[in-house]
């Protein structure tokens, strides 16, 4: 009866009939998705308790933040592509979509890094801005900041997927975990994007 009970697995790689590479990237995304968890929840709360929270954004910002979601969501939809060329054996298409999935991340953290340029100027640091309330500086750049560093961080992955899934160094599996975090990073954007900019939008 034991036997039987046990027989799905007999030692390996693959105790949850996953493979361990694919484990390692979900329990990566699950704790990871606390940490975003934790400060969009702090962001909110402190949105919330200060009546006086800064509205910098106007229909300009919205246009220019919508821009780089494009980016993102469409680096997604590519990811898919990538996913599928790479379940059928078809590398070099796999690749070239890898490829245009790094470019949507790149082209949106050149606009990320424009946009904060632009509140540098205008006096926002994370140590206060001429609007009122500090901490809006500190956790804007806190939270927008650490997400696109996961972007930065999945270009070079991505990119590293690329070069060795194109050399037979990897394999499919590889290229759909990557597009799981690639997923993920995606994901989490469109929770600050109405949380930070359509909710801090001047009216």
């Amino acid at each position: 009866m034991a036997n039987d009970h046990w027989g799905a697995w007999s030692g390996g790689g693959s105790p949850f009939a996953i493979g361990s590479k694919k484990l390692g990237m979900w329990l990566f995304i699950l704790s990871d998705s606390l940490t975003f968890s934790v400060m969009l929840f702090a962001y909110s709360y402190l949105r919330i308790a200060n009546p006086d929270w800064p509205t910098p954004f106007n229909s300009h910002s919205i246009i220019f933040a919508s821009v780089m979601t494009f980016c993102l969501l469409s680096s997604s939809l590519t990811m898919v592509k990538a996913v599928g060329a790479a379940s059928q054996g078809h590398r070099k298409a796999a690749v070239w979509w890898i490829l245009a999935t790094i470019l949507g991340g790149v082209l949106f953290v050149v606009l990320h890094t424009q946009e904060w340029l632009g509140l540098l100027q205008n006096g926002v640091t994370p140590f206060g801005n001429p609007w009122g309330v500090p901490l809006f500086g500190a956790t804007f750049f806190a939270l927008t900041g650490l997400h696109m560093t996961h972007v930065t961080l999945g270009i070079v992955y991505l990119a590293v997927i690329a070069w060795g899934f194109g050399n037979g160094r990897f394999k499919a599996e590889d290229v759909e975990i990557s597009g799981l975090y690639w997923h993920f990073v995606d994901l989490v954007w469109m929770f600050i994007l109405p949380l930070v900019y359509l909710m801090s939008t001047e009216i």
